[in-house]
């Protein structure tokens, strides 16, 4: 993700924002753990849930079927490991269905697994992964849009995940659905979990609370105060949170000729890569073939006015140093984004690492 940023040299005016022992301090360990080389994979065609709006049903991304010989899978990891990749996001489908497979990826690189959390992923063997479990709202809205109005998915994840400090909760929040947003960050935080923030595009029409074109100036305000109560459990500072909620960096808007998570081995992205704006040079997006890659990390034929998706969002900051050199806060807004980034992907130790989150929220400023 951040090849480009972290191996070049320290130059003016970042030798002056360094002097701030803090600064300093956060821009070392992520140096430390040197270049983040990801990509998408994902593991199974199958899911045991079926989420309204889910961009991977909704772009009949199920129709690549995993390979049923262990052996085809094997080789998408040494082929990976030998392009250099060291960070899996692990998604599908429901990964967890997979559990065999998912371990071997774990064996070989540092990685988040995004799970719905109704099977629990064991400790042994995955202690020192990321895992993302998937929510939606409180009760009623959770289980509206993920658990077919019957099933309760939020409480039996909570039950899987009590006390795991290998867990935060990607919390796709919703546009009319603000006032949601304090119970269900309670809830987990109170089950000693950690919680970043999702925006829900209406890929299924459902309109009303739903309805992405509402904005998510309610929500972003929620978000702060969250961060405000909760300082050393939120994984996402006042800044990212106004960049995704708005779409806007600077003079520049969220979508596919700025948006940084395409398939580098695709032809069809030619145009967007030669366009000047910052891409990551070795992310892939892996079917659940273990062969194919599709144009970027939701869609094979995206429509970036529905997509608010924090993960590629956050690499749209990161490949923006440059852009945020104009003061020291504006760096500090940059900082602590890739800081968040590589604590989440436990590149730098985790346990020390969210020790100065409190601070990191103290001086982030939305601008």
């Amino acid at each position: 993700m951040a090849a480009q940023v972290i191996e070049t040299e320290v130059q003016d005016p970042l030798m002056e924002y360094l002097e701030d022992p803090f600064l300093h301090h956060l821009f070392t360990q992520v140096r430390k753990a040197g270049a983040i080389k990801g990509i998408s994979v994902d593991l199974t065609h199958l899911c045991n849930l079926r989420c309204e709006g889910c961009c991977f049903f909704t772009d009949d991304l199920d129709q690549n079927a995993a390979p049923k010989d262990d052996a085809e899978f094997e080789a998408l990891i040494a082929q990976e490991k030998a392009r250099g990749t060291n960070y899996i996001t692990a998604v599908g489908g429901e990964p967890t269905l997979m559990l065999d497979r998912l371990r071997k990826l774990a064996q070989n690189f540092w990685m988040i697994v995004v799970t719905n959390g109704m099977i629990k992923i064991p400790y042994e063997g995955f202690e020192n992964i990321t895992i993302s479990v998937s929510l939606w709202g409180d009760r009623e809205t959770d289980k509206k849009l993920r658990g077919g109005g019957k099933l309760d998915v939020f409480s039996k994840a909570l039950k899987n995940y009590k006390d795991d400090r290998r867990v935060f909760w990607y919390y796709t929040t919703t546009a009319g659905n603000a006032h949601e947003i304090e119970r269900v960050v309670e809830q987990c935080v109170e089950n000693g979990n950690f919680v970043i923030f999702n925006f829900y595009g209406d890929k299924a029409g459902l309109g009303g609370v739903y309805d992405d074109d509402r904005g998510f100036a309610d929500v972003r305000h929620e978000i702060d105060r969250m961060i405000a109560r909760y300082p050393d459990r939120i994984l996402m500072t006042s800044y990212m949170n106004q960049v995704f909620t708005t779409g806007q960096m600077y003079d520049e808007t969220w979508g596919y000729d700025v948006c940084p998570c395409i398939s580098e081995n695709r032809p069809e992205n030619a145009a967007r890569f030669q366009n000047g704006k910052p891409y990551n040079l070795h992310f892939r997006a892996y079917n659940p073939d273990a062969k194919s890659t599709r144009t970027c990390c939701t869609s094979e034929h995206p429509d970036c006015s529905t997509c608010y998706q924090t993960w590629s969002q956050i690499g749209w900051i990161m490949l923006n140093m440059e852009r945020h050199l104009g003061s020291k806060q504006e760096f500090t807004n940059w900082l602590t984004t890739m800081y968040m980034f590589y604590l989440t992907a436990r590149a730098i130790d985790f346990e020390a690492g969210v020790q100065v989150l409190p601070e990191i929220h103290r001086r982030v400023n939305s601008l």
